[in-house]
């Protein structure tokens, strides 16, 4: 299968090149729904992932196959010009033993002075023993005075066995956002989340995590790198319960740089004798013998700091 050739601008086609790495290569194997400005701009559906628009709210259901395996479910979505509030509701019906990849990116330009924004509301169902890698990275482009906001929800719930990975990445752009991700796992079901973030200027970030560990022998592993730069502000807030026999494990990692500000507020609670949680969380500006090494190797103490940053963030 290829994925189409597509009519957007050339704002929104290199946006979407940059949030899913799409560049109309072949052999692409799996389902996609690209969306912009409200509206779907192309859809396929495959042999094992079938795609069908909401008939209650905007948005679509995505339904894989018990064992699929080796598939992608590519839906990005562009917001291209002032003045748009997109809010989509996409539910994922994962089968039995299933293993895709989910690749969900947001990308929202504005050159104008009304706000732009797009609000993904994402449900995940994911069967017993069923596997979802989730990708997700947030940019934002354009000059205008209008706000750029991306305020998604994840809700999770995953019966007995079942495992997903989150990836997600917001390296920039985005004036506000507000990210909620909550996750009800049963017996023996791990969550893993990588959340990346850098902000600068004025921006804010805000993550929340509310995680449930339910089931006997559940996991969570979440762990949250961020860059606070200018006078930007970051909040991260997690809570973790264990409910039953279970692990979790949260880590806020932050680095200061001029006026930038972060709040970490990491909670535990147990109400199960075996439940074992953990949580860190640590925020510091960039060591000065780190930048000395740099500048040493011949890079301008600017330079130091951005690959200092590259590397956290990586």
């Amino acid at each position: 299968m290829e994925l189409p050739e597509l009519n957007f601008n050339g704002i929104s086609a290199d946006m979407l090149k940059v949030i899913s790495d799409y560049d109309g290569i072949s052999g692409f194997k799996g389902a996609y729904n690209i969306r912009e400005d409200g509206q779907c701009a192309g859809r396929m559906s495959s042999e094992n992932i079938e795609i069908t628009s909401k008939t209650d709210n905007p948005g679509i259901d995505i339904r894989v196959k018990p064992f699929t395996k080796g598939e992608t479910v590519f839906i990005p979505a562009c917001v291209t010009h002032s003045g748009v509030e997109d809010l989509v509701y996409n539910d994922f019906y994962i089968g039995e033993g299933a293993d895709v990849i989910v690749v969900a990116g947001c990308g929202v330009h504005n050159d104008g002075e009304e706000q732009a924004r797009h609000n993904g509301i994402h449900r995940f169902f994911l069967d017993k023993g069923a596997k979802v890698l989730y990708k997700e990275k947030h940019v934002a482009t354009g000059n205008g005075g209008g706000l750029k906001k991306i305020d998604p929800v994840t809700d999770c719930f995953l019966k007995e066995g079942a495992t997903l990975e989150m990836d997600t990445i917001q390296l920039g752009g985005v004036d506000y956002s507000d990210r909620k991700t909550s996750a009800i796992l049963d017996s023996g079901a791990k969550i893993i989340v990588r959340e990346r973030i850098l902000t600068d200027n004025s921006e804010e970030a805000i993550s929340r995590f509310d995680v449930k560990l339910n089931g006997e022998d559940s996991g969570v592993d979440l762990v949250s790198r961020s860059v606070a730069k200018g006078s930007s502000h970051q909040a991260f807030y997690s809570v973790i319960e264990g409910n039953n026999r279970c692990t979790g494990h949260s880590a806020c990692d932050a680095i200061l740089s001029g006026n930038g500000r972060v709040d970490a507020q990491p909670a535990l609670n147990a109400s199960h004798v075996d439940a074992e949680l953990i949580h860190e969380a640590a925020i510091g500006k960039i060591a000065g013998e780190q930048i000395l090494k740099l500048c040493s190797l011949g890079l301008t103490r600017e330079e130091a700091e951005e690959k200092i940053v590259q590397g956290f963030l990586k």
